[in-house]
């Protein structure tokens, strides 16, 4: 570490909006057995952050109190590690703590970068691929030659899902709020894009299935869509909940899951231990990393923001206009 002992970090004032966000030095994180600390040289921004900022998603127990769950940078210091060394380029999903010029994550958390990749694209790797691995892999059990409908899908979670389920040989269908958000989404290997401002998905779906519908459905939607998405699904389909932006109550056709012998599922991460997230970060390793490595699949990144425009990031996050993510590079 070269002696430092205080960094900066974006600390939260309170619940509310981006005014809660403000800068101030604490100490350097200190390491327990199997952590590293990571010289921070970018950091994602997602909805979790401002989730958070508002004051609800509290941080787990034991993680930082500040907000980030994602960083890419140098280990700098290590605590009872063999895989890694002083010196490693890395990106990590973090509980917490991300908004920092350094960053405690577990071991089992880190991915090596790839040599193609610099620290802007790998601090915007680890929540989206995680989520995806995790939710649509894992979970729904996505299959080579099955359909895949991604609500959300100029997202940086969306914009993952596609390209993943793609280089695993699935058709994707993706939902986006306009015709641009659509076109970009096609440029990336949508084989059906649905503005959902415009037309009604359950019929493009249909229309694009010849009838089937979709096998898996990744929804970060959830309110009056869950009803809509059994409409869309195949028989057999699998939905994957992972957030709920039009509410977290729905009305639901029970006699339609039935009939279709649907699954709804739903999982967070951000909770869930090192164990379960070392699982999916060794999935990644083994199934993801040679697509990174080879530029077949790369995070796509809308805008980069100063560390000191943090509030900038937020306000810009939720306008909802990107494509892709964003990201705070730090000097």
């Amino acid at each position: 570490m070269g002696g430092v002992k205080s960094m900066r970090i974006i600390a939260l004032k309170g619940a509310g909006g981006v005014s809660m966000l403000q800068e101030e030095t604490v100490p350097v994180p200190q390491l327990k057995p199997g952590q590293v600390l990571i010289h921070v040289r970018a950091a994602g921004v997602n909805r979790p952050d401002i989730a958070q900022r508002q004051g609800v998603y509290p941080p787990p127990p034991g993680a930082p109190a500040w907000p980030g769950l994602e960083v890419a940078g140098e280990i700098t210091a290590l605590s009872e590690v063999k895989d890694f060394t002083i010196g490693d380029k890395v990106m990590a999903l973090v509980p917490g703590g991300g908004y920092g010029e350094y960053a405690v994550a577990d071991a089992e958390c880190l991915l090596p970068i790839p040599a193609n990749m610099d620290y802007v694209q790998a601090a915007a790797v680890p929540e989206t691929f995680f989520t995806v691995w995790s939710n649509v892999f894992d979970r729904a059990g996505l299959k080579k030659g099955e359909v895949l409908l991604v609500h959300g899908g100029s997202s940086g979670i969306g914009t993952a899902a596609m390209q993943l389920a793609k280089a695993f040989g699935a058709q994707v269908i993706v939902t986006a709020g306009s015709a641009e958000k659509c076109r970009a989404c096609l440029s990336l290997g949508a084989d059906c894009a649905v503005n959902y401002r415009e037309q009604d998905f359950v019929a493009e779906v249909k229309n694009f299935t010849k009838g089937g519908g979709a096998n898996v459905i990744l929804d970060m939607v959830g309110g009056d869509y869950s009803e809509k998405n059994y409409q869309a699904a195949a028989i057999e389909g699998r939905i994957v909940q992972i957030a709920f932006l039009h509410g977290h109550k729905a009305i639901i056709d029970l006699n339609m899951l039935m009939r279709k012998r649907l699954l709804h599922t739903g999982s967070t991460l951000r909770a869930r231990d090192k164990a379960f997230k070392g699982a999916i970060a060794a999935a990644l390793k083994r199934h993801v990393w040679p697509l990174w490595q080879k530029g077949r699949v790369l995070p796509v990144i809308d805008t980069v923001f100063p560390f000191s425009e943090v509030a900038a990031a937020h306000e810009y996050l939720e306008a909802g206009g990107h494509v892709g993510k964003i990201v705070l590079k730090l000097t």
